[in-house]
């Protein structure tokens, strides 16, 4: 019999907070089924499995995190959306680590096309409008962008700078004004 009140929504939603708690290579359907008490097999008329679990917090999270990069990025251009957009993904990592560990799941290519990660690389080229690149420029920016972005807030939240005096917060100033500065200096050539 299926509890009363669960549904695929608030199961993915459920999923989602335990992979902010415990990270999101530990979400499964027998530890949500955990969480709600409830049999595992009853949670199958939702979901079909722990993968179809992680494609739904994958999801959400893309949406969550779309949502915030463009309230985030809305009226501003150049160094202030560069750095409103980094602030956006870092942040959301920051409160939502299972989450933002979500948004980087391999997606099958029609579950990508669908997803708000459209959004993202919209966001991405949308910013990259204030340094007035071309192609294939813009493609290799936007590349450089998430790798930059991302390899920071990885390494941060592994701890990666744990082990040194100098401030994270400075680096991370540092860094978004370098990446300027280099955006700015493809423009001119």
């Amino acid at each position: 019999m299926v509890r009363v009140g669960l549904t695929a929504e608030r199961l993915t939603r459920a999923g989602a907070e335990l992979a902010d708690e415990v990270g999101f290579e530990e979400v499964t359907v027998s530890a949500l089924a955990r969480r709600f008490d409830v049999k595992v097999a009853s949670l199958y008329s939702h979901l079909k499995n722990s993968q179809d679990l992680k494609t739904r917090i994958t999801l959400l999270a893309l949406e969550e995190l779309a949502d915030r990069v463009s309230a985030a990025l809305a009226g501003r251009a150049g160094r202030d959306a560069l750095a409103a957009f980094a602030n956006a993904y870092r942040d959301y990592a920051r409160e939502h680590p299972g989450r933002y560990a979500a948004a980087q799941f391999r997606l099958d290519a029609e579950t990508a096309a669908a997803s708000a990660g459209v959004r993202h690389a919209q966001m991405s080229r949308a910013v990259l409008r204030g340094y007035d690149l071309t192609e294939p420029d813009q493609t290799h920016a936007v590349r450089m962008l998430g790798s930059v972005f991302h390899g920071y807030i990885s390494l941060e939240s592994g701890g990666g700078f744990d082990h040194t005096a100098a401030d994270p917060q400075e680096s991370w100033e540092w860094i978004i004004d370098s990446v300027d500065t280099l955006l700015r200096s493809r423009t001119t050539r």
